[in-house]
């Protein structure tokens, strides 16, 4: 008879013979950028996350190091009144995310900074059909642009535009900027998980739908072209998304690609799923939590973006509180 009992007699042994250990390195945290000064105001539709304005950002993210931190994910949270159909508050003139990024880099030089690259909560029609793939490149890279030359380390395009890595790459490298990376979307699927999200950012389409460019949830074998497509157009760091519910994807995604980072995230509406299962008492918040993410190292996520990674850093910090 094979014994296994003896590797699980205590947390201690327990700990010892893990084959996952997940670190606050592993971690990227988003935030979401407002206008203003002394904003620091919870999110509705994402408990425990907060809209911040620039001044109030600069004073949360001093505080991350020190917890072992030090990669973010920055959205910019526009007003209704600057948004137009061409998205122009997203490259022209000094943009939101542009001040945020700058602030940062002069006051937190320690964090590696990301920034979402999409036009989607910049317009104004609420409308997600897009008219012309080909056309929509060009600001996409216009918005790149500025974020690198606001002093971003990587730039994340999120749009499922084909081609929009090597668009941005091009106009990247021919302004200078080849050691900007590039953290693409690569296998972003049209979930129904990111409902708070987009009410976060007021990108929740007024019709139609993100289906004719997000991936169907239904295919695997397309992510590895996706992925593939991104690797050869330029990316440097490749995105499956969501996280919890295609944890096949990216284990299919790390196998192919073992050489790259692949990063996962872990959206706002499997956030909130364990959220609202921890308000009503059915699962253990922290448990669950380091359940899931744990998961989402184990399929082979290199870095994951979290609304917990706070959470998770803070125990990984003192250990007993866990």
């Amino acid at each position: 008879m094979d014994r296994f009992r003896p590797f699980r007699t205590d947390q201690s042994i327990r700990d010892h013979y893990a084959e996952v250990i997940l670190k606050a390195e592993d971690l990227i945290c988003p935030y979401f950028v407002v206008e203003g000064e002394g904003v620091h105001q919870e999110i509705p539709s994402l408990t425990d996350v907060f809209y911040f304005s620039i001044d109030e950002l600069i004073n949360e993210l001093s505080t991350l190091p020190q917890m072992g931190i030090n990669k973010i994910l920055l959205f910019g949270v526009v007003d209704e009144g600057l948004k137009d159909k061409w998205g122009r508050a997203a490259y022209q003139g000094e943009p939101l995310i542009v001040r945020a990024i700058k602030a940062i880099k002069s006051y937190c030089p320690l964090i590696t900074v990301m920034s979402d690259v999409c036009l989607c909560g910049y317009t104004d029609h609420g409308h997600c059909e897009i008219d012309s793939n080909d056309e929509t490149l060009p600001f996409l890279a216009d918005m790149a642009l500025v974020h690198a030359r606001a002093g971003v380390d990587y730039v994340s395009p999120s749009a499922m535009m084909d081609g929009q890595v090597q668009a941005i790459r091009e106009r990247l490298d021919s302004e200078g900027f080849q050691t900007t990376k590039i953290l693409a979307y690569s296998a972003k699927y049209a979930s129904n998980f990111y409902g708070p999200f987009r009410d976060t950012v007021h990108s929740t389409p007024a019709f139609g739908d993100r289906k004719t460019y997000q991936m169907d949830f239904r295919n695997v074998s397309q992510a590895l072209d996706e992925v593939r497509a991104d690797i050869d157009e330029g990316a440097d760091w490749v995105m499956v998304k969501p996280a919890h519910t295609y944890l096949d994807v990216i284990k299919t995604v790390h196998h192919a690609f073992p050489d790259r980072q692949v990063v996962a995230y872990h959206v706002s509406g499997e956030y909130m799923m364990l959220k609202s299962a921890a308000k009503v008492g059915i699962i253990n918040e922290i448990d669950a939590v380091w359940e899931v993410l744990t998961a989402i190292k184990r399929a082979g996520a290199t870095l994951i973006i979290t609304y917990y990674a706070k959470m998770v850093a803070a125990i990984l910090v003192k250990p007993c509180e866990r």
